[in-house]
């Protein structure tokens, strides 16, 4: 039988590479691969050129949020006759999916990427309006979500956070993002290394947004005394500070800026360990993605991370804030790494993105039939 049309609105899609980025184009790929039809309602953008069942609408710059767009609430004709809506936003895309479902009485699912109050600062310095902000993120969430028919998470941490303290009453479920493990194995990293002049000894690295709320600076000041080179791909705001924090300690950091996803294979093969010190992932799709090639992963115990990350068998966790343990944590993975790297490479079939779409496809059948009993 052929897979249930749907649309897909979002705030956030290409030519920005971020995780919610990711995970909807992969899905999307592993669904049409399957025969069905997902189309996606995205921010437009200068210089994208929207591929086949890709519409782009118009937007405006978030002021907040260096390379975040707003798009103006709309539903394209084109995605009029879907079977089902899919929010992966709550924000203004994400009320049009709404209005779509609500209007043709079709299934309204929404995925909980990220927490938004997490991101507060980018808005004020003051504590108290920060708090403010962060308690109106909350209630909005839940009015939100609780509109659903039913709420996708990547993490049990996610779904914890989304149902006790958000309060959400809404049907949650937990499904990993998945990932291509078809594109993330282990490559030989020799010509990346020579590429970008990377030096001999151990590699430590990380990539992704450059943002003050991922807690990077951490990971540079843990490197502090360490016999190793650290490489940093991507960018953001916080960049500026991460090389002068790095200069200051006389901390080797090579900064290479976005990578192209191809490339993304040898940069994590070439690492001896993946730093990820950011305490607001809801999955941490890049931290998998390692795993996949065979590096294993320093992460903070916070957030998505601490279930992520298991102890001993794909890297090690640290405490927050505390530099010690997090460079204690690094010294670790450095001296199981061979043994680490086996068993990260062991359960790369966990982590695919067929297995995570299999789970949809069950979760879309399921809220389909439930909508249409409650019709009759």
């Amino acid at each position: 039988m052929e897979p249930v049309s749907v649309a897909a609105f979002t705030d956030t899609y290409l030519p920005t590479v971020n995780g919610v980025t990711y995970t909807i184009e992969t899905w999307r790929d592993c669904w049409r691969e399957r025969g069905g039809r997902m189309d996606v309602v995205f921010p437009g953008s200068d210089g994208y050129d929207p591929d086949d069942g890709e519409f782009p609408v118009r937007s405006v710059a978030f002021p907040f949020y260096d390379g975040f767009r707003l798009g103006v609430p709309r539903v394209p004709e084109a995605v009029r006759d879907v079977d089902l809506v899919h929010a992966h936003t709550p924000f203004a895309l994400g009320l049009s999916g709404m209005r779509l479902a609500r209007r043709r009485e079709i299934p309204f699912v929404a995925s909980y990427h990220t927490p938004t109050g997490e991101y507060a600062d980018y808005l004020t310095s003051r504590a108290r309006v920060e708090s403010g902000i962060e308690s109106l993120s909350e209630r909005y969430e839940r009015w939100f979500f609780d509109r659903a028919d039913a709420v996708v998470c990547p993490s049990e941490d996610a779904c914890e956070h989304l149902v006790s303290e958000v309060g959400v009453e809404t049907e949650v479920t937990v499904l990993s993002n998945g990932i291509d493990v078809g594109q993330f194995v282990p490559t030989d990293a020799a010509d990346f290394r020579r590429r970008h002049d990377l030096p001999d000894g151990p590699l430590l690295g990380y990539t992704g947004r450059h943002g003050y709320e991922k807690n990077l600076a951490e990971f540079v000041r843990a490197a502090e005394g360490l016999d190793a080179t650290l490489v940093f791909g991507g960018d953001g705001p916080a960049r500026d500070h991460l090389e002068s924090l790095a200069r200051e300690l006389d901390v080797d950091a090579r900064f290479l800026g976005f990578l192209p996803r191809e490339e993304l294979p040898a940069f994590y093969s070439a690492l001896d360990a993946f730093v990820f010190p950011s305490p607001v992932e809801t999955q941490g799709l890049v931290a998998l993605e390692a795993n996949a090639c065979g590096t294993p992963v320093v992460g903070v115990d916070e957030g998505a991370l601490s279930d992520t990350v298991v102890d001993g068998v794909t890297g090690y966790h640290y405490v927050r804030g505390d530099v010690g343990d997090c460079r204690d944590a690094i010294r670790r993975v450095l001296d199981e790494r061979e043994s680490l790297s086996e068993s990260c490479l062991s359960r790369r079939d966990d982590l695919s993105v067929e297995r995570a779409v299999d789970e949809l496809a069950t979760l879309y059948d399921r809220v389909r039939s439930k909508k249409k009993a409650g019709r009759r």
